[in-house]
């Protein structure tokens, strides 16, 4: 399926850049596990990595150290990678994923090196991913949240400005930069149940690479997601089956999503779901 004539879809003429980063934006490690999804499932090829030790406290973020096949110990460094890909389509368009650790100084700086790379690259849109603690229950689909400052981006995809007011992490301030540039931002955001929200989180991680999947309008192979969605869901079950007082908890939120939210089942959902079901299907990620 095409998304050149598509108004609902970023076309296919329209370099885009999506970012997440470790840490305070990453409930559940949702959204750094979506990129690395795209980056290993587009087989994204590195661009730029920024030097750590501009913006990171190692003191914060630490290290690793670890061995090689070969024998010769190795020290791993956080820090930040721009990838490109053009996806696995028959497509010109260009894509750059920035995957990091959000920083521990220079914020300013850290997003205008990777504006910088954005520039270079002719990038059009970003996309920022992240994922926060909610009171949602297990049981039902993850909330999602896509906003957006740009009055053309809010009209085009029948978006929302942030009501948000107070501290922020660098999406925020990556987001605000970049809209300063002349790049359109689409937020998006993934809740995480907090009673659940250690990491993984790959129902979270699926929710957000169907809102990906929506804007970019290209089928996005899950892989094996769905099977550890699953086994992620049995495990939330059975927590809630030991403990009283999440069952109870659990409950509550249930009646109250169902209570406040339109039916899952309605038109407009059932008719994206099996558009998303069927580019999967036929387009496949490899055609």
């Amino acid at each position: 399926m095409s998304s050149e004539n598509d108004p609902l879809t970023l076309g296919r003429n329209e370099s885009i850049m999506i970012a997440a980063f470790e840490g305070w934006n990453d409930a559940g490690s949702a959204a750094s596990a979506a990129l690395d999804h795209l980056v290993q499932g587009w087989n994204a090829g590195e661009y730029a990595t920024l030097d750590s030790e501009k913006y990171h406290d190692f003191q914060v973020n630490r290290p690793t150290i670890s061995r090689l096949p070969s024998g010769d110990r190795v020290v791993s460094w956080p820090g930040t990678i721009v990838s490109t890909t053009s996806g696995p389509w028959d497509s010109d368009r260009k894509l750059a994923l920035v995957r990091g650790i959000e920083p521990s100084m220079r914020w300013r700086g850290f997003a205008g090196e990777i504006l910088d790379h954005a520039a270079d690259l002719g990038v059009t849109t970003l996309i920022t991913c992240g994922a926060l603690l909610v009171d949602a229950p297990h049981t039902r689909p993850l909330p999602t949240f896509v906003t957006s400052e740009d009055a053309e981006a809010r009209q085009r995809f029948d978006l929302e400005r942030s009501d948000y007011d107070g501290p922020t992490g660098i999406l925020g301030v990556l987001g605000h930069e970049a809209s300063l540039r002349g790049i359109r931002v689409l937020s998006m955001w993934v809740g995480i149940p907090h009673y659940v929200g250690h990491p993984p989180s790959p129902k979270g991680t699926m929710a957000l690479l169907g809102q990906l999947e929506r804007f970019i309008g290209e089928p996005i192979d899950l892989a094996d997601l769905p099977y550890e969605a699953e086994a992620w869901q049995r495990g939330a079950d059975e927590l809630a089956e030991e403990d009283e007082e999440v069952a109870e908890h659990v409950k509550q939120l249930e009646e109250l999503m169902d209570e406040t939210s339109l039916p899952e089942a309605s038109g407009d959902a059932i008719a994206a779901e099996f558009e998303q079901f069927l580019r999967r299907r036929d387009g496949g990620p490899n055609k």
